[in-house]
């Protein structure tokens, strides 16, 4: 039985955004139920309307959420007003929702949600139960609708064909990247996945590839509906120049442009993709390299390497929580060792893990560990159904590089623990192991709820 929706005859107020949050939560027995004829059905009854005079829907394996914040800086670099729906959330609700580049209040998102709530129970018709995702995205959708954007930005849930983002047409479609995740629900191989994910192309419109190999799923799907394929390492590039500028090109036009705030290498691609999407809108011809400039450089996105200090320890923190993911830290770890000066000892890495139950924890640990000196393991226990204990999650790792001598604990605790053996181990000169805390959307919650106190050196 679910919970009837919050209600207050008397104060319109009271209704909260907790109050909705857990309304929603209950309204359909499946955390996750793929398809779009829920969503259709409500959309319909809601009489939406144009959402955004342009649409990106940005779709993939890793890097949806740091290509939405390059597509959102540079629009805006631009005097776009500009829209971004992305998931799953760290701290707030309300970050899913930006509009102009601030957070929706919880007024504006309860206002959402009364709209959805009023068209799946309209009277007289049957109500559709729907996802607490479903839920959300159509309110974000109908919050769009009245805020007169030029561009809305959508990122994929899960997948992209079945996903409920895709009942919206959009002017330019990206899938980053393709890689084993999720297999439960899109597939165990390459080519499956990328099936599901080019679902969100639409015939004879660009859709922008950043994968430079892409499946033949994705390239096959791409040709059969008539969609203009754009890819990277073919129709355009990216490379870096020096430590502090990078190079966007395609044929008969070249940017140069400054580094991403953002850490990580794969960051300059992230950037790449958004710059071709948004090249591929018909407005931008009039945006000079100064535009895209100054976007690059603005973009920010929690919890993608972001930097903090604590107690004169380098602590970073990401949502990295599958392999691919793990080898772009491996790759930023690599990096950063080729930077530092040889003549001192080498820094040692730390790392606090955790991840979901569902997800390859021993390949995340493959991909990073001839990087890694020290392992903490930590629970996900309040993740609802996907978390894990911690001893269930460090039993899941024996045999590989984290689990010999590893420590368990909560990730605040393993996070606090890390630090403290990173400045037992610190040098005569004051340079202590860094503390890598990743694994999931919930661990990098945890450890910036953690580090709230601290002072964040780089959002980058």
């Amino acid at each position: 039985m679910t919970s009837s929706p919050p209600t207050n005859t008397n104060a319109r107020s009271a209704r909260s955004l907790a109050d909705w949050l857990a309304y929603i939560e209950s309204q359909h027995p499946k955390t996750i139920a793929l398809g779009l004829e829920r969503c259709r059905d409500v959309a319909r009854r809601m009489d939406l309307g144009p959402i955004a005079r342009r649409i990106v829907v940005v779709g993939g394996t890793n890097g949806k959420g740091s290509t939405v914040a390059f597509l959102d800086a540079i629009a805006r670099a631009a005097g776009w007003r500009v829209g971004a729906y992305t998931s799953p959330h760290l701290l707030a609700y309300n970050e899913r929702v930006r509009i102009d580049g601030c957070d929706a209040a919880d007024g504006e998102l309860i206002a959402g949600f009364e709209a959805v709530e009023a068209a799946r129970t309209a009277p007289g018709l049957e109500p559709i139960a729907l996802t607490y995702f479903e839920f959300g995205t159509l309110a974000a959708l109908w919050l769009f609708a009245r805020s007169d954007l030029d561009l809305a930005v959508l990122e994929v849930g899960l997948g992209g064909r079945l996903d409920a983002v895709n009942i919206v047409e959009p002017d330019v479609a990206i899938v980053t990247t393709v890689d084993l995740d999720h297999r439960d629900w899109l597939g165990d191989t390459i080519e499956a996945i990328g099936a599901e994910k080019v679902g969100i192309a639409r015939a004879w419109k660009p859709l922008i590839l950043g994968d430079d190999d892409p499946p033949s799923s994705v390239l096959g799907h791409a040709y059969a509906i008539g969609a203009s394929a754009v890819r990277i390492g073919c129709d355009f590039f990216f490379e870096p120049i020096d430590q502090a500028h990078w190079r966007w090109r395609e044929i008969g036009c070249e940017f140069e442009l400054p580094m991403p705030a953002l850490a990580a290498p794969v960051q300059l691609r992230n950037a790449a993709v958004a710059i071709a999407a948004l090249r591929a809108l018909p407005e931008s011809d009039a945006w000079s390299e100064a535009i895209y400039a100054q976007g690059v450089a603005q973009a920010r996105v929690a919890a993608r390497l972001q930097r903090f200090e604590r107690d004169g320890v380098e602590v970073l923190v990401d949502v990295g929580h599958n392999p691919q993911a793990a080898r772009a830290l491996a790759a930023w770890l690599e990096t950063r060792a080729a930077q530092a000066d040889t003549s001192a000892p080498a820094r040692p890495n730390f790392a606090v893990f955790a991840a979901l139950g569902d997800k390859d924890a021993a390949g995340v640990v493959d991909a990073l560990g001839a990087r890694i000196d020290a392992w903490w393991l930590a629970g996900l226990a309040d993740a609802g159904p996907r978390g894990v204990e911690v001893d269930a999650f460090a039993s899941r790792l024996e045999g590989t590089a984290a689990a010999d001598g590893a420590r368990h604990a909560t990730v605040a605790e393993a996070l606090e623990a890390a630090i403290g053996e990173a400045r037992r181990r610190a040098t005569p000169d004051g340079v202590a192991p860094r503390v890598l805390v990743f694994g999931s959307f919930h661990t990098a919650a945890a450890a910036l709820r953690a580090l709230s106190g601290a002072s964040a050196a780089s959002s980058g």
